[in-house]
């Protein structure tokens, strides 16, 4: 009898027990579960701050499609210490994207042409601008020198590897024997020439003659006047790069009341060429290939210069600015990308000599200017320079290494 109440008396308390174990399990269980909610809102939390407070740079190469070329070529190399940074280009050209295995055959430059033979066939010849990786689009360096290029040794670290992607042409006196060895970059390089008096209308017949002869390989696109004096500024790739990308050619080319240019106009010139139409400027200059046409086969303007252009009046000054201003002004930047230093005056800029070969001032040269490139403010306004004395040649090639690295990475 005992036993059996004690039996009924714990089933309750059994159950109760039970009752209490569901319980502290349930609230075990929620706890969790709103610890494990928690967890999970204040990580995205801390996680949307974090991204507020210190938002993720993405990569500039995955912000762009890349089409042509990896845009890490964008990537600019660090300078020297205290060197302004450049201004960024607005494009770059697929230079790497190039077969180099797939080299164009240099075009015999030895003829028997007469200027005026010369000039017809070259502006027969079109260019390609369905260029492929068989067919490279080529920047032709134009030399117009007495004899000796007397700082071709830094020259020739300038083009060694880039084989393919220029062409050379000399335009040297013609009794000027050259003893370049068969590895140079400018052997056999000499176009058929003639003698060429400073400040006459012969320099303007020596450029002409220059154009032609680069006119007749196709797949010459850009083409830059030089002198014995100049030096390139920055490696290869980058001056490659700034020519074929550029949308416009460089020609100096001003308009000056002073007696420096409007006094040197003929008024024997007009009808022909006006006194509003003269123009002034650098003689160095880069053209695109359509603009380099145009002035080889020009026969109207250029008897105006060689009758009445004469001393005082300088045609190397007045031809070129003044002809490309006329035809085709909205082709033109006017400005030079050779740097000149013509702070001295007189007949001749400043020349530089072994002493001015500084970092500090050949990052003045390179940077210290403000331009206008395909639309964009830049620092980078000058790829070659002039004038440097023969003597400054040792302290540029040691030079080399700081002013002829790749400004973008290849």
């Amino acid at each position: 009898m005992d036993h059996k109440q004690s039996l009924q008396v714990s089933k309750p308390f059994t159950r109760n027990i039970h009752y209490v174990y569901h319980i502290i399990f349930y609230m075990i269980a929620i706890s969790l579960g709103i610890l494990i909610i928690s967890a999970l809102c204040f990580y995205n939390l801390s996680s949307s701050l974090h991204a507020i407070m210190y938002p993720v740079t993405i990569p500039f190469k995955t912000l762009l499609s890349p089409p042509l070329l990896p845009s890490s070529q964008l990537s600019i190399t660090p300078l020297p210490p205290q060197s302004p940074s450049p201004s960024p280009l607005h494009r770059v050209l697929p230079y790497s994207s190039w077969n180099k295995k797939s080299k164009t055959s240099e075009i015999s430059i030895l003829h028997n042409m007469t200027d005026q033979e010369l000039f017809l066939k070259a502006s027969m010849v079109q260019g390609n601008d369905d260029f492929t990786n068989k067919t490279i689009p080529k920047v032709a360096f134009m030399f117009l020198i007495k004899g000796k290029l007397p700082l071709a040794p830094l020259w020739e670290k300038f083009f060694k590897g880039h084989e393919g992607f220029y062409s050379i042409y000399l335009h040297q006196d013609p009794s000027y024997k050259d003893n370049v060895h068969e590895d140079s970059a400018f052997y056999g390089r000499k176009i058929p020439s003639q003698h060429v008096i400073w400040g006459t209308s012969s320099m303007i017949d020596a450029e002409k003659r220059l154009l032609a002869n680069a006119l007749l390989d196709f797949s010459n696109q850009h083409f830059v006047l030089l002198s014995e004096s100049c030096i390139p500024l920055f490696g290869f790739k980058t001056i490659y790069t700034y020519l074929m990308n550029s949308n416009l050619s460089y020609v100096h080319s001003f308009h000056d009341p002073t007696k420096d240019c409007i006094g040197r106009y003929n008024p024997k010139m007009s009808p022909i060429i006006n006194i509003t139409n003269w123009r002034k400027g650098s003689q160095w200059f880069e053209l695109h290939r359509d603009l380099a046409i145009n002035i080889v086969v020009d026969t109207k303007y250029y008897p105006m210069f060689k009758n009445y252009c004469l001393p005082r009046c300088y045609s190397d000054e007045h031809y070129i600015p003044t002809l490309v201003h006329i035809i085709y002004p909205e082709l033109n930047s006017n400005r030079s990308i050779t740097w000149v230093d013509w702070s001295i005056r007189g007949p001749h800029p400043r020349r530089y000599v072994w002493d001015d070969i500084t970092i500090e001032i050949m990052r003045q040269i390179r940077f210290g200017s403000k331009c206008v490139y395909n639309g964009n403010i830049t620092n980078l306004c000058f790829l070659f320079g002039r004038k440097f004395h023969p003597n400054t040649l040792e302290p540029l090639l040691r030079m080399s290494p700081f002013l002829l690295g790749d400004y973008y990475r290849p």
